[in-house]
Protein backbone atom coordinates (compact mmCIF):
# COMPACT_ATOMS: atom_id res chain seq x y z
CA UNK A 1 0.00 0.00 0.00
CA UNK A 2 2.32 2.99 -1.38
CA UNK A 3 1.26 6.06 -1.69
CA UNK A 4 4.04 7.07 -4.98
CA UNK A 5 6.80 6.24 -1.76
CA UNK A 6 7.54 4.06 0.74
CA UNK A 7 6.93 6.72 2.74
CA UNK A 8 3.85 7.61 1.54
CA UNK A 9 1.40 5.83 3.91
CA UNK A 10 -0.38 6.38 7.12
CA UNK A 11 0.62 4.00 9.64
CA UNK A 12 -2.81 3.08 12.03
CA UNK A 13 -1.69 1.31 15.29
CA UNK A 14 -4.34 -1.45 17.04
CA UNK A 15 -3.44 -3.20 20.19
CA UNK A 16 -6.26 -3.66 22.45
CA UNK A 17 -9.93 -5.48 21.70
CA UNK A 18 -11.60 -1.64 21.47
CA UNK A 19 -9.03 -0.37 19.30
CA UNK A 20 -10.36 -2.96 16.44
CA UNK A 21 -13.57 -1.14 16.48
CA UNK A 22 -12.30 2.11 16.19
CA UNK A 23 -10.07 1.13 13.27
CA UNK A 24 -12.76 -0.83 11.24
CA UNK A 25 -14.60 2.33 9.85
CA UNK A 26 -11.61 4.42 9.53
CA UNK A 27 -9.82 1.75 6.86
CA UNK A 28 -13.18 1.48 5.29
CA UNK A 29 -13.19 5.17 4.62
CA UNK A 30 -9.47 5.68 3.39
CA UNK A 31 -11.00 2.87 1.12
CA UNK A 32 -14.32 3.98 -0.24
CA UNK A 33 -13.82 8.00 0.62
CA UNK A 34 -10.56 8.61 0.28
CA UNK A 35 -8.39 5.86 -1.93
CA UNK A 36 -5.58 8.46 -2.64
CA UNK A 37 -4.76 8.12 0.98
CA UNK A 38 -2.65 4.32 1.59
CA UNK A 39 -2.01 2.58 4.66
CA UNK A 40 -0.66 -0.04 6.13
CA UNK A 41 -2.03 -1.76 9.34
CA UNK A 42 0.15 -2.64 12.85
CA UNK A 43 -1.43 -4.31 15.50
CA UNK A 44 1.02 -4.40 18.60
CA UNK A 45 -0.07 -7.62 19.95
CA UNK A 46 -1.17 -6.32 23.19
CA UNK A 47 -4.25 -7.88 23.16
CA UNK A 48 -4.07 -11.06 20.82
CA UNK A 49 -5.36 -14.86 20.61
CA UNK A 50 -5.95 -16.79 17.11
CA UNK A 51 -10.18 -16.66 18.69
CA UNK A 52 -10.03 -13.32 19.29
CA UNK A 53 -8.69 -12.30 15.49
CA UNK A 54 -11.29 -14.83 14.20
CA UNK A 55 -14.33 -12.48 15.71
CA UNK A 56 -13.22 -9.22 16.28
CA UNK A 57 -10.67 -9.36 12.68
CA UNK A 58 -12.88 -10.96 10.61
CA UNK A 59 -16.57 -9.97 11.74
CA UNK A 60 -15.42 -6.17 11.26
CA UNK A 61 -14.03 -6.56 7.58
CA UNK A 62 -10.95 -5.60 9.56
CA UNK A 63 -7.49 -6.65 6.77
CA UNK A 64 -4.65 -8.87 8.04
CA UNK A 65 -1.81 -6.40 9.73
CA UNK A 66 0.57 -5.72 7.66
CA UNK A 67 2.76 -6.44 10.88
CA UNK A 68 2.41 -7.82 14.05
CA UNK A 69 4.30 -7.09 17.11
CA UNK A 70 3.35 -10.01 18.91
CA UNK A 71 4.37 -8.05 22.47
CA UNK A 72 1.45 -9.59 24.47
CA UNK A 73 0.81 -9.33 28.14
CA UNK A 74 2.84 -7.79 31.09
CA UNK A 75 2.73 -4.83 33.17
CA UNK A 76 1.78 -1.11 31.76
CA UNK A 77 5.73 -0.28 32.19
CA UNK A 78 6.70 -3.75 30.80
CA UNK A 79 4.21 -3.87 27.77
CA UNK A 80 4.45 -0.04 26.78
CA UNK A 81 8.59 -0.37 27.03
CA UNK A 82 8.20 -3.17 24.53
CA UNK A 83 5.56 -1.94 22.39
CA UNK A 84 8.67 1.37 21.81
CA UNK A 85 11.63 -1.07 21.22
CA UNK A 86 9.50 -3.42 18.54
CA UNK A 87 7.63 -0.68 17.23
CA UNK A 88 10.94 1.64 16.53
CA UNK A 89 13.01 -0.46 13.70
CA UNK A 90 9.18 -0.41 11.87
CA UNK A 91 9.41 3.60 11.70
CA UNK A 92 13.17 2.77 10.65
CA UNK A 93 12.34 0.42 8.07
CA UNK A 94 9.44 1.78 6.51
CA UNK A 95 8.89 5.24 7.72
CA UNK A 96 5.38 6.75 7.07
CA UNK A 97 3.89 10.30 6.45
CA UNK A 98 2.11 9.85 10.04
CA UNK A 99 1.19 7.44 12.52
CA UNK A 100 -2.81 7.47 13.39
CA UNK A 101 -3.48 6.09 17.00
CA UNK A 102 -7.13 5.70 18.26
CA UNK A 103 -8.70 5.46 22.10
CA UNK A 104 -6.36 5.03 25.28
CA UNK A 105 -4.39 2.31 25.60
CA UNK A 106 -0.64 1.63 26.43
CA UNK A 107 -0.37 1.05 22.31
CA UNK A 108 -1.63 4.46 22.18
CA UNK A 109 0.68 6.26 23.66
CA UNK A 110 3.78 3.89 23.37
CA UNK A 111 3.76 3.84 18.95
CA UNK A 112 2.79 7.91 20.02
CA UNK A 113 6.03 8.45 22.24
CA UNK A 114 8.73 6.80 18.97
CA UNK A 115 6.47 8.50 16.27
CA UNK A 116 6.72 12.07 17.83
CA UNK A 117 11.01 11.46 18.70
CA UNK A 118 11.50 10.66 15.09
CA UNK A 119 9.91 13.61 13.72
CA UNK A 120 6.83 11.74 12.44
CA UNK A 121 3.51 13.36 13.12
CA UNK A 122 0.67 11.90 15.15
CA UNK A 123 -2.78 11.43 14.45
CA UNK A 124 -4.95 10.70 17.22
CA UNK A 125 -8.96 9.49 16.67
CA UNK A 126 -11.16 9.82 20.08
CA UNK A 127 -8.85 13.01 21.35
CA UNK A 128 -9.83 14.96 24.37
CA UNK A 129 -11.85 13.19 26.51
CA UNK A 130 -11.13 13.51 30.19
CA UNK A 131 -12.43 11.51 33.26
CA UNK A 132 -10.30 13.34 36.20
CA UNK A 133 -9.28 10.61 37.43
CA UNK A 134 -5.82 10.68 36.85
CA UNK A 135 -5.79 7.21 38.97
CA UNK A 136 -6.81 5.35 35.85
CA UNK A 137 -3.56 4.78 33.65
CA UNK A 138 -6.58 5.14 30.63
CA UNK A 139 -6.12 8.72 31.70
CA UNK A 140 -2.85 9.17 31.79
CA UNK A 141 -2.61 7.60 28.32
CA UNK A 142 -4.64 10.38 26.66
CA UNK A 143 -3.54 13.26 28.40
CA UNK A 144 -0.12 12.24 27.06
CA UNK A 145 -1.48 11.44 23.94
CA UNK A 146 -3.06 14.47 22.94
CA UNK A 147 -0.21 16.55 23.49
CA UNK A 148 1.65 14.86 21.10
CA UNK A 149 -0.76 14.74 18.31
CA UNK A 150 -0.82 16.97 15.73
CA UNK A 151 -4.33 15.84 14.54
CA UNK A 152 -6.90 15.39 16.93
CA UNK A 153 -9.71 13.94 16.13
CA UNK A 154 -12.88 14.11 18.81
CA UNK A 155 -16.50 12.43 19.63
CA UNK A 156 -17.97 15.26 21.44
CA UNK A 157 -17.52 19.45 21.30
CA UNK A 158 -16.74 19.42 25.12
CA UNK A 159 -13.78 18.06 24.22
CA UNK A 160 -11.93 20.46 22.33
CA UNK A 161 -12.48 22.33 25.75
CA UNK A 162 -10.54 19.50 27.53
CA UNK A 163 -8.09 20.36 25.11
CA UNK A 164 -7.83 24.30 24.43
CA UNK A 165 -7.19 24.20 28.79
CA UNK A 166 -4.28 22.34 28.50
CA UNK A 167 -2.82 24.26 25.95
CA UNK A 168 -3.84 22.31 22.66
CA UNK A 169 -3.89 24.67 19.96
CA UNK A 170 -7.71 24.78 18.19
CA UNK A 171 -6.01 24.79 14.72
CA UNK A 172 -5.05 20.89 15.40
CA UNK A 173 -8.30 20.23 16.83
CA UNK A 174 -11.57 18.45 14.40
CA UNK A 175 -14.44 17.42 15.68
CA UNK A 176 -16.09 14.73 13.58
CA UNK A 177 -18.14 12.40 15.45
CA UNK A 178 -17.85 8.80 17.07
CA UNK A 179 -16.02 6.19 15.14
CA UNK A 180 -17.52 3.84 17.73
CA UNK A 181 -21.12 4.69 16.43
CA UNK A 182 -20.11 4.02 13.07
CA UNK A 183 -19.36 0.57 13.62
CA UNK A 184 -22.36 0.06 15.32
CA UNK A 185 -24.57 1.02 12.73
CA UNK A 186 -22.80 -0.89 9.86
CA UNK A 187 -22.63 -3.91 11.84
CA UNK A 188 -26.30 -3.79 13.69
CA UNK A 189 -28.23 -5.73 11.02
CA UNK A 190 -25.16 -8.39 11.21
CA UNK A 191 -25.34 -8.95 15.05
CA UNK A 192 -26.18 -12.22 16.15
CA UNK A 193 -29.58 -12.63 17.70
CA UNK A 194 -29.18 -12.98 21.44
CA UNK A 195 -31.35 -16.12 21.89
CA UNK A 196 -28.73 -17.78 19.64
CA UNK A 197 -25.85 -16.95 21.05
CA UNK A 198 -27.43 -17.73 25.16
CA UNK A 199 -28.85 -21.64 23.65
CA UNK A 200 -24.85 -21.86 22.33
CA UNK A 201 -22.71 -21.36 25.24
CA UNK A 202 -25.31 -22.48 28.12
CA UNK A 203 -25.54 -25.97 29.45
CA UNK A 204 -29.22 -26.09 28.51
CA UNK A 205 -31.10 -23.46 26.69
CA UNK A 206 -32.19 -20.07 28.00
CA UNK A 207 -35.48 -18.42 27.32
CA UNK A 208 -34.81 -15.02 28.64
CA UNK A 209 -37.75 -12.85 27.53
CA UNK A 210 -36.08 -10.04 29.55
CA UNK A 211 -32.17 -9.89 30.89
CA UNK A 212 -29.36 -7.46 31.86
CA UNK A 213 -26.41 -7.00 30.77
CA UNK A 214 -23.47 -7.26 32.85
CA UNK A 215 -19.52 -6.32 32.23
CA UNK A 216 -16.76 -5.80 34.67
CA UNK A 217 -12.99 -5.46 34.13
CA UNK A 218 -11.85 -2.40 35.34
CA UNK A 219 -9.01 -2.71 38.00
CA UNK A 220 -10.14 -0.71 40.95
CA UNK A 221 -13.51 -2.60 40.29
CA UNK A 222 -11.85 -6.28 40.30
CA UNK A 223 -8.67 -6.15 42.08
CA UNK A 224 -9.72 -5.05 45.20
CA UNK A 225 -11.63 -8.21 46.72
CA UNK A 226 -13.70 -6.50 49.07
CA UNK A 227 -15.12 -4.02 46.40
CA UNK A 228 -15.60 -7.13 44.08
CA UNK A 229 -17.69 -8.94 47.33
CA UNK A 230 -19.43 -5.89 47.59
CA UNK A 231 -20.35 -5.49 43.96
CA UNK A 232 -21.49 -9.11 43.13
CA UNK A 233 -23.89 -9.11 46.18
CA UNK A 234 -26.02 -6.20 45.33
CA UNK A 235 -25.83 -7.48 41.92
CA UNK A 236 -26.49 -11.07 43.07
CA UNK A 237 -29.85 -9.09 44.91
CA UNK A 238 -30.57 -7.22 40.87
CA UNK A 239 -30.56 -10.51 39.56
CA UNK A 240 -33.81 -11.71 41.08
CA UNK A 241 -35.93 -9.29 39.87
CA UNK A 242 -34.31 -8.96 36.41
CA UNK A 243 -31.86 -11.92 35.22
CA UNK A 244 -28.08 -10.89 34.17
CA UNK A 245 -26.08 -12.00 31.57
CA UNK A 246 -22.29 -11.21 32.74
CA UNK A 247 -19.60 -12.36 29.80
CA UNK A 248 -16.25 -12.85 32.19
CA UNK A 249 -13.21 -10.41 30.93
CA UNK A 250 -10.70 -12.96 31.55
CA UNK A 251 -9.38 -10.50 34.29
CA UNK A 252 -12.33 -10.55 35.95
CA UNK A 253 -12.52 -14.42 35.91
CA UNK A 254 -9.22 -14.83 38.08
CA UNK A 255 -9.86 -12.07 40.30
CA UNK A 256 -13.68 -13.99 41.21
CA UNK A 257 -11.80 -17.46 41.77
CA UNK A 258 -8.90 -15.84 43.73
CA UNK A 259 -11.64 -13.74 45.86
CA UNK A 260 -13.59 -17.33 45.96
CA UNK A 261 -16.85 -15.67 44.83
CA UNK A 262 -17.56 -18.44 42.84
CA UNK A 263 -20.82 -19.53 44.81
CA UNK A 264 -22.11 -16.15 45.27
CA UNK A 265 -22.45 -15.92 41.51
CA UNK A 266 -23.86 -19.11 41.40
CA UNK A 267 -26.58 -18.79 43.92
CA UNK A 268 -28.19 -15.63 42.21
CA UNK A 269 -29.57 -15.07 38.29
CA UNK A 270 -26.85 -14.65 36.98
CA UNK A 271 -25.64 -16.44 33.88
CA UNK A 272 -21.54 -16.23 33.54
CA UNK A 273 -20.26 -16.43 30.30
CA UNK A 274 -17.61 -16.97 28.12
CA UNK A 275 -15.99 -13.66 26.72
CA UNK A 276 -18.61 -12.52 23.77
CA UNK A 277 -17.35 -11.87 20.00
CA UNK A 278 -18.73 -8.50 18.49
CA UNK A 279 -21.59 -9.44 17.02
CA UNK A 280 -22.44 -11.84 19.90
CA UNK A 281 -22.32 -8.65 22.15
CA UNK A 282 -24.01 -6.53 19.62
CA UNK A 283 -27.12 -9.16 19.36
CA UNK A 284 -27.16 -9.44 23.80
CA UNK A 285 -26.72 -5.33 24.10
CA UNK A 286 -29.35 -4.16 21.51
CA UNK A 287 -32.03 -6.97 23.25
CA UNK A 288 -31.24 -6.05 26.89
CA UNK A 289 -33.75 -4.19 28.76
CA UNK A 290 -30.21 -2.62 30.89
CA UNK A 291 -26.59 -2.62 31.38
CA UNK A 292 -24.97 -2.06 34.40
CA UNK A 293 -20.74 -1.83 33.59
CA UNK A 294 -17.55 0.06 34.14
CA UNK A 295 -16.76 0.02 29.99
CA UNK A 296 -16.61 3.47 28.25
CA UNK A 297 -17.11 1.65 24.74
CA UNK A 298 -20.70 0.31 26.20
CA UNK A 299 -21.50 3.46 27.61
CA UNK A 300 -21.41 4.92 24.11
CA UNK A 301 -22.73 1.98 22.75
CA UNK A 302 -25.63 2.01 24.48
CA UNK A 303 -26.45 5.94 24.37
CA UNK A 304 -27.06 5.26 20.46
CA UNK A 305 -29.17 2.39 20.98
CA UNK A 306 -31.46 3.87 23.81
CA UNK A 307 -30.69 1.20 26.09
CA UNK A 308 -30.18 2.17 29.74
CA UNK A 309 -26.81 1.83 30.85
CA UNK A 310 -25.74 2.14 35.19
CA UNK A 311 -22.31 3.06 35.36
CA UNK A 312 -20.65 1.31 37.53
CA UNK A 313 -17.28 3.78 38.34
CA UNK A 314 -17.30 7.08 39.88
CA UNK A 315 -16.70 8.89 37.10
CA UNK A 316 -16.57 8.99 33.16
CA UNK A 317 -14.76 10.11 29.99
CA UNK A 318 -17.53 10.25 27.96
CA UNK A 319 -20.03 12.85 29.93
CA UNK A 320 -21.67 13.20 27.28
CA UNK A 321 -23.80 10.05 27.51
CA UNK A 322 -24.84 10.99 31.23
CA UNK A 323 -25.81 14.93 30.07
CA UNK A 324 -27.49 13.94 26.51
CA UNK A 325 -27.71 10.01 26.80
CA UNK A 326 -28.91 7.20 28.76
CA UNK A 327 -26.21 6.91 31.13
CA UNK A 328 -26.22 6.91 34.76
CA UNK A 329 -23.06 7.11 36.96
CA UNK A 330 -23.73 5.26 40.25
CA UNK A 331 -20.14 4.35 41.48
CA UNK A 332 -19.76 1.07 43.47
CA UNK A 333 -22.21 2.17 46.81
CA UNK A 334 -24.85 -0.31 46.85
CA UNK A 335 -27.77 1.59 47.66
CA UNK A 336 -27.20 3.76 44.97
CA UNK A 337 -26.72 0.72 42.83
CA UNK A 338 -30.08 -0.38 44.22
CA UNK A 339 -32.28 2.91 43.63
CA UNK A 340 -31.22 3.62 40.39
CA UNK A 341 -32.02 0.44 39.53
CA UNK A 342 -35.08 0.35 40.54
CA UNK A 343 -35.99 3.91 39.28
CA UNK A 344 -34.63 2.21 35.89
CA UNK A 345 -37.19 -0.94 36.14
CA UNK A 346 -40.03 1.67 37.39
CA UNK A 347 -39.58 4.11 34.62
CA UNK A 348 -37.88 2.73 31.58
CA UNK A 349 -35.11 4.71 32.41
CA UNK A 350 -33.55 7.86 31.05
CA UNK A 351 -34.52 8.57 27.01
CA UNK A 352 -31.63 10.11 26.32
CA UNK A 353 -30.85 11.49 22.62
CA UNK A 354 -28.50 10.59 20.29
CA UNK A 355 -25.36 13.40 20.24
CA UNK A 356 -24.23 15.29 17.80
CA UNK A 357 -22.65 13.96 14.37
CA UNK A 358 -22.99 10.13 16.26
CA UNK A 359 -24.79 9.29 12.76
CA UNK A 360 -22.33 6.29 11.17
CA UNK A 361 -20.05 9.21 9.17
CA UNK A 362 -17.53 9.97 11.77
CA UNK A 363 -14.73 7.80 9.78
CA UNK A 364 -15.68 9.50 6.46
CA UNK A 365 -15.04 13.07 8.28
CA UNK A 366 -11.43 11.84 9.27
CA UNK A 367 -10.81 10.42 6.30
CA UNK A 368 -11.54 13.91 4.35
CA UNK A 369 -9.50 15.48 6.98
CA UNK A 370 -6.72 13.40 6.40
CA UNK A 371 -6.77 13.63 2.85
CA UNK A 372 -6.66 17.79 2.95
CA UNK A 373 -4.24 17.37 5.83
CA UNK A 374 -1.79 15.40 3.44
CA UNK A 375 -2.24 17.90 0.27
CA UNK A 376 -0.63 20.98 2.37
CA UNK A 377 2.16 18.93 4.33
Amino acid sequence: MVLGTASGHILCVVGARPNFMKIAPVIRAFKEISPAITYRLLHTGQHYDAAMKQSFFDQLGIPEPDIDLGVGSGSHAVQTAEIMKRFEPELDNNPPRAVLVVGDVNSTIACSLVAVKKGIPVIHVEAGLRSGDRSMPEEINRILTDQLSDLLFTTERDAESNLVREGIDRERVHFVGNVMIDSLHHNLDKAIPAAQTLNEIASTPRKLKEYGLLTLHRPSNVDDPKTLRALLQVLSEISADLPLIFPLHPRTENRIKQAGLEQLIASSNISLCPPFNYLQMLGILKDSQLVLTDSGGIQEETTALGIPCITLRESTERPITVTQGTNTIVGTDAEQIRSVFRQTRETGGKAGCIPEYWDGQAAPRIAAKIASWLDQH
